[in-house]
């Protein structure tokens, strides 16, 4: 069946529900959001439709006020319509999807289902957003066409931001329905899709929650600190930079002890099942009612000082009170902290003798006890393990790879020596010659098939071009900033890998020498990388140098090389394909405006920010917007109006908040295409290239045509800088840098509109970044930044 989804009905407006309508949305689908009529109404108003849908508007307008957004721009909202299961279930007769997103009692669900089983029409697809309940007490009493195309699809909160997307078949699922589902999350909702057994929370939340719930034993039998804690259990080893603790406080204290507390009831075969009892440091905080940010105190608490200035304190596990946070002083910290590589990290940290390497010696190997004890009970093959619990934990590395890591033999036999011995099948795998969890092959990644003893390639890692597979094979080129791959079909791929991916001399030899090489003996070039980050923007440290040493020389040959560069991006002979995730700022957002095309990840938070710093874009930003600008001018249009909108993205450093903001910006033009599932990204970019090179590209001619406004524009910018200025908006040297920005979009001084050129606009750009870089103000914001708050001294 050729299934296509265009309209989705949400049953239930909750936190989750409400948050899964915006992110179908955010695809482009239609939504019908439901919920329950207030029973707190007078008979009088609950004849009001306004009053009868209160609860689902309510949520609604909750959610999309919400920090971070669950929606890429607020008018994809209008996509959404909201009812009452009362008056408006009937509406389910026209959508394509269903999904119950309710409470979680099963009772309640049921008389859900009775409802849909009354207006469904058959093959319409209907799911349950369920974190525990078993699929087969949801399907009992339910028609053969429900159950035929019913089953679990767990989303994790917040939907928009976490990838996971958890399938559970029922007992009677159409196979073609799993296999749908695992697509379409996929490819159209950016999902990383992991099918899971009917158990016990599923997979994520089987292994996330244990491996918490572990840690707070070792955590109380150590007696560890809740700082030094989060220290140890944060990005310094692949996690996020919640960590331990204040993850609890945001997802509330509450619902991490029901999760744990079901699965001790639910799970009465687990050998380790003691471990999701309540250690004290848990029990007691929950038994005060302390859950967290829903209750204003869990394991930290915010308060105001005598200033007024807000502070975040921790909680004493000895006292049970509030006090200064406290920091963590370890040598196995110490000893990593310049190390940018998270493996070399936490082999370093696993290996360490001090009590922190003693923490993380406990808490891994037995996490690894537990995965391997897992399979088959919670799925039969290990790398779902892995997907599940970096998808929806936010892990960069999975229990499986780290083992792999850190050597499966020689762990092992560390594991033993503290009596956390692994399930058999590791044992086996080992005798049978085989010393890792997972192999590349050929750019292929597989993984270890416990019935077979043999490597099977993971379902759809051969279709994408993962860089992490092909480092050791398809390396062209590298220096210490950047590398080059061959990507296949004669494309190139260009990797940033500097901090934050900045751009330096380094990164900028490696545009440069990628372009060539590609102009020589491919078809093109993408640019990107699988990194958190495409770039953080130039690296300012050599600029502030410079600049300290009044080297103004220097400064205007890194500006004139870095605007060349940006044009060798433009008027290469190639088809140049930038491929955004993440931070896109400054320097990154000037290359992405440079390149032929831009596949971005939907999450893709990108911007000229240079204002912020003291500077106006150097690279080619600001001319870029100028031409924008010019060219969306149509007949009878007020010119200086758009203008005003293209001044106002770089005069307020504005950062778009997702690519369909970047868009709405005109920071993505109408033919540049985005990508959900930030797994495919390169990939996608690939097929942008080889499609505008199958296209016939040539190479583009540089501008002569570029509308600028001259004294009208500037006359214009002039009264509202001096306005926000007298209004006490923004200081002297804010005035000073929007000048700058004013009178370069204008064209400079001229006396009446007119045609200029691209280089013509680069030229002014560059004079204005220069005169900026002997600003001491400037001087004092990018040594505020590069030392993080602390004063310039002369």
């Amino acid at each position: 069946m050729n299934r296509k989804i265009k309209k989705v009905a949400v049953l239930g407006s909750g936190v989750m529900g409400s948050r899964i309508a915006c992110h179908f949305a955010n695809i482009g689908v239609e939504v019908l959001l439901l919920d329950i009529v207030p029973r707190d109404s007078s008979d009088e108003a609950k004849a009001s439709p306004a009053t009868r849908n209160k609860i689902v508007n309510d949520a609604l307008a909750s959610a999309l006020k919400s920090k971070p957004s669950p929606i890429y721009d607020k008018d994809f909202a209008k996509l959404i319509s909201t009812g009452n299961f009362e008056d408006d279930m009937s509406k389910i007769s026209s959508v394509d999807w269903i999904i119950e997103v309710v409470v979680e009692r099963l009772d309640i669900k049921k008389i859900i289902f009775d409802q849909v089983e009354e207006y469904r029409k058959p093959g319409t697809l209907v799911t349950s957003n369920t974190s525990g309940i078993p699929m087969h007490m949801m399907c009992k009493g339910r028609s053969d066409d429900f159950q035929k195309h019913f089953c679990g699809t767990h989303f994790f909160n917040p939907p928009r931001y976490l990838r996971l997307l958890e399938i559970i078949p029922g007992p009677k699922t159409d196979p073609a329905i799993i296999e749908f589902l695992m697509h379409y999350g996929d490819l159209y909702l950016g999902k990383e899709t992991v099918l899971c057994k009917d158990t016990p929370a599923f997979i994520a939340n089987r292994i996330g929650i244990y491996a918490i719930m572990s840690a707070m034993h070792t955590i109380e039998e150590m007696g560890l600190s809740v700082g030094e804690v989060d220290r140890l259990t944060g990005p310094i080893i692949g996690r996020p930079k919640s960590a331990t603790f204040r993850t609890m406080d945001v997802v509330g204290l509450d619902t991490t002890v029901k999760v744990a507390n079901g699965l001790y009831q639910g799970a009465p075969n687990d050998e380790s099942r003691e471990k999701f009892k309540l250690p004290g440091i848990v029990k007691e905080v929950h038994d005060r009612g302390w859950f967290g940010d829903k209750s204003k105190q869990g394991y930290f608490k915010k308060t105001k000082d005598e200033n007024g200035k807000t502070l975040i304190l921790e909680l004493d596990f000895k006292t049970y009170e509030y006090g200064a946070r406290t920091r963590a002083s370890f040598k196995a910290l110490e000893a990593v902290k310049d190390e940018e590589n998270l493996k070399n990290r936490i082999k370093t940290l696993l290996n360490f003798d001090d009590k922190a390497g003693e923490f993380y010696r406990a808490t891994f190997f037995d996490a690894f006890k537990y995965v391997s004890n897992r399979i088959p009970e919670i799925a039969d093959e290990l790398y779902r393990i892995d997907q599940a619990v970096c998808a929806g934990f936010g892990w960069e590395l999975g229990p499986f790879d780290t083992w792999d890591l850190l050597g499966v033999q020689a762990t092992v036999e560390k594991m033993e020596a503290m009596d956390l011995k692994p399930n058999q099948w590791v044992y086996d795998m080992l005798e049978a010659g085989n010393d890792s969890f997972y192999k590349i092959e050929n750019g292929i990644k597989k993984s270890y098939d416990i019935p077979s003893k043999t490597y099977k390639t993971i379902p759809g890692s051969d279709e994408l071009i993962i860089l992490e597979n092909i480092r050791e094979t398809k390396k062209v080129w590298g220096n210490a900033g950047a590398t080059v791959f061959d990507i296949g079909d004669d494309v190139l791929c260009l990797e940033f890998h500097t901090k934050m991916n900045s751009m330096g001399s380094e990164v900028i030899e490696g545009i440069e020498t990628a372009i060539s090489m590609a102009e020589k003996n491919y078809k093109g070039l993408v640019i990107g990388n699988e990194g958190p980050n495409f770039s953080a923007g130039a690296n300012l440290a050599m600029l502030f140098m410079f600049a300290g040493d009044q080297e103004y020389d220097e400064i205007n040959l890194v500006i004139a090389q870095f605007q060349n560069t940006m044009k060798r991006a433009r008027f290469s002979s190639i088809p140049v394909v930038s491929a955004p995730a993440g931070l896109a700022l400054g320097g990154g957002c000037e290359l992405s405006l440079h390149c032929d095309g831009i596949q971005a990840h939907a999450e893709t938070y990108i911007g000229l920010v240079e204002v912020g710093v003291g500077l106006i874009p150097g690279g080619g930003g600001t001319k870029e917007l100028t031409m924008r600008a010019a060219d969306s001018y149509a007949a009878g249009d007020p010119e200086l109006n758009r203008l005003q909108e293209a001044f106002m993205n770089i005069a307020t450093a504005k950062v778009a908040t997702s690519a369909e903001k970047a868009r709405a910006m005109g920071i993505l033009q109408p033919s540049d295409m985005i990508t959900l599932n930030r797994s495919r990204l390169i990939t996608d970019a690939k097929e942008r290239v080889l499609e505008l090179y199958d296209a016939g590209y040539t190479q583009p001619v540089e501008r002569k045509d570029i509308k600028v406004q001259g004294r009208t524009g500037l006359a214009l910018f002039e009264a509202g800088i001096n306005g926000m200025l007298f209004g006490n908006y923004i200081s002297e040297h804010d005035a000073k840098i929007a000048r700058k920005v004013a009178y370069v979009m204008c064209g400079g001084d001229l006396t009446y509109p007119q045609n200029v050129s691209e280089q013509y606009l680069l030229d002014l750009e560059r004079e204005a970044f220069l005169s900026l870089t002997a600003e001491p103000k400037t001087l004092e914001r990018i040594h505020s930044i590069l030392f993080k708050g602390k004063p310039l001294r002369n």
